[in-house]
């Protein structure tokens, strides 16, 4: 049995929000112990037959939306502002197209349903799929590129797949940790020179020590070093140059290193490049670091745990394909932090 809230008989034509209480039985549920309720959404719908154009477009946009199959013509998510817009919109094409659909909301009986539920989520399989594909992968592959594109094609895929990974548990969290790994072999294949986290306190320094410095890091800037060199711009040197390098070349040995291996400033203990920066300077009390740092921490060791993340990655990819020298880089990617920086300081 299904406890569901089902629109007010004498508004359903409208189709807005007034409920009425009612059961209704549902079939090849779980059983479970588990008290947990979590609300969720029910996109009811019937479409005629002959209209197989817009069935097949409905049941690809509810699979890409994640949508777990409850029963014939019952799709399930868990409720939120923005799967309910999309349900509803959705149902409004469809009885456009002169079929029939309700959004409803939907609350599992105690002791007998939730996990019955979650359990519709499970995205085990395919992510096993995915780990598969990516034991397959040899990370020595002589033809980098070719590696390259098979690396971000799956980094594309994990992202998608997590997307619609409402209830994540551990087959997650392994296919995460072996395409960081992947992706960590390839960095240092693209990147040579790319820093070892070293164990440590880090000291504290005065800012005024280090005005009209000379900076230095490994050319091709990426996520950390362009992030790195903003905060440096912004908050420690504003007169500060910088001279990028490719290994094996070596740095002016009279230049402030950082994010390379034996550099000056670089990875400590968890710490990226960035963070390293902010403690030795006593940045994070400053509005709106901190939030930014848990954004580059998350896109330098390939952890989707930041919002943020996927929107600043797509915007970096773009000014890579387009700029083709770092100083212009910086110059551009630093207005995007900039903006970045004001957001979460207003947040």
């Amino acid at each position: 049995m299904l406890e569901q809230r089902l629109p007010n008989q004498a508004n359903r034509g409208c189709h807005e929000h007034h409920y009425q209480r009612c059961r209704i039985p549902m079939e090849g549920v779980m059983p479970t112990d588990s008290t947990e309720e979590t609300l969720y959404l029910a996109l009811v719908l019937s479409l005629p037959s002959r209209n197989a154009t817009e069935r097949m477009r409905a049941w690809r946009t509810l699979k890409t939306w994640g949508c777990a199959v409850l029963r014939d013509g019952v799709y399930l998510l868990p409720f939120g502002e923005v799967h309910q817009q999309r349900l509803t919109d959705l149902g409004a094409e469809i009885r456009e197209a002169g079929g029939q659909a309700e959004v409803l909301r939907v609350l599992p009986q105690p002791h007998g349903q939730e996990k019955g539920f979650r359990a519709l989520f499970d995205r085990s399989v395919e992510y096993a799929t995915l780990l598969a594909e990516l034991d397959r992968l040899d990370p020595i592959f002589p033809d980098v590129n070719h590696l390259k594109k098979a690396v971000r094609g799956l980094r594309r895929r994990f992202d998608e797949l997590t997307a619609i990974d409402f209830f994540p548990g551990p087959a997650r969290v392994t296919t995460q940790r072996r395409l960081a790994e992947l992706e960590s072999v390839l960095d240092a294949r693209l990147s040579p020179g790319e820093p070892n986290a070293r164990p440590g306190k880090i000291e504290r320094l005065d800012r005024r020590e280090f005005q009209g410095r000379l900076w230095s890091t490994r050319s091709d800037l990426w996520v950390d070093r362009l992030a790195s060199a903003w905060l440096i711009l912004r908050f420690i040197d504003p007169a500060a140059h910088f001279v990028w390098f490719a290994p094996p070349e070596a740095p002016p040995p009279e230049a402030l290193g950082f994010d390379f291996e034996g550099a000056r400033f670089s990875h400590v203990g968890t710490r990226i490049t960035f963070e390293t920066l902010m403690a030795s300077f006593a940045l994070e009390e400053t509005p709106g670091l901190r939030p930014l740092a848990h954004m580059i921490h998350a896109l330098d060791i390939g952890e989707p745990t930041s919002q943020e993340a996927p929107g600043f990655l797509a915007l970096l990819r773009g000014m890579k394909s387009r700029l083709h020298d770092d100083d212009a880089l910086l110059d551009y990617g630093g207005r995007i932090l900039d903006d970045y920086h004001l957001f979460f300081s207003e947040s």
